[in-house]
């Protein structure tokens, strides 16, 4: 069976409750899943803007705030606004998601780092925000951040955003089964019917 690739932001917004929910729900639908971290903001800055099109446009950005409130509720998710400037940077925590890859704790490491985005107010860049985190899920802290320092893995989401251009991604989440695009949390449900009949 084809695999679903999860594109995902740690600063975008709809990226929490895909994230928070698309493991569930590949499982339920017996469909192979890939966690793809990337930067959207390199992409941004290819289609002219310098910032997410929630701060550029206010009333965009209004809607968005009210809808994730709807979208969280429903799915019985924490919400609580970022006190600190939105988006937050995700780079790092991006890094560190590649570096789980081959232990396999990019998942619930990925959920984790959501959560102290956009439920538990706590700055995502930090270091020391982060290595809590890892802690927490009894991964080697110091370890994982000394390898997500190291130029392969800065050079790995490099490559794996320029990917997500490359291959027609505009905006997180997205989720590509072969060269079938769906993008946002709305449409993950598509995404895995689509990824079962392929």
């Amino acid at each position: 069976m084809v695999a679903v690739e999860f594109w995902y932001e740690f600063g975008s917004t709809y990226s929490y409750p895909a994230a928070m929910r698309i493991e569930r729900l590949a499982g339920e639908a017996d469909v192979p899943l890939l966690w793809r971290p990337f930067l959207l903001g390199p992409i941004l800055k290819e289609q002219g803007l310098n910032d997410s099109p929630f701060n550029v446009f206010a009333a965009k950005g209004r809607y968005m705030w009210r809808d994730l409130t709807r979208i969280c509720a429903a799915e019985g998710l924490p919400l609580i606004r970022p006190p600190i400037r939105f988006p937050q940077n995700g780079l790092k925590a991006a890094r560190l998601a590649l570096v789980g890859e081959a232990q396999g704790w990019t998942p619930d490491f990925t959920r984790a780092v959501f959560l102290a985005n956009f439920a538990e107010q706590k700055d995502i860049a930090s270091e020391e925000t982060l290595a809590t985190i890892l802690s927490g899920l009894g991964v080697d802290a110091d370890a994982a951040l000394a390898e997500a320092r190291t130029l392969p893995v800065k050079d790995r989401l490099r490559a794996q955003t320029e990917e997500a251009s490359r291959r027609g991604i505009f905006g997180a989440p997205s989720f590509l089964i072969g060269d079938e695009l769906f993008w946002g949390n709305d449409r993950l449900e598509a995404a895995l019917a689509w990824a079962k009949r392929a």
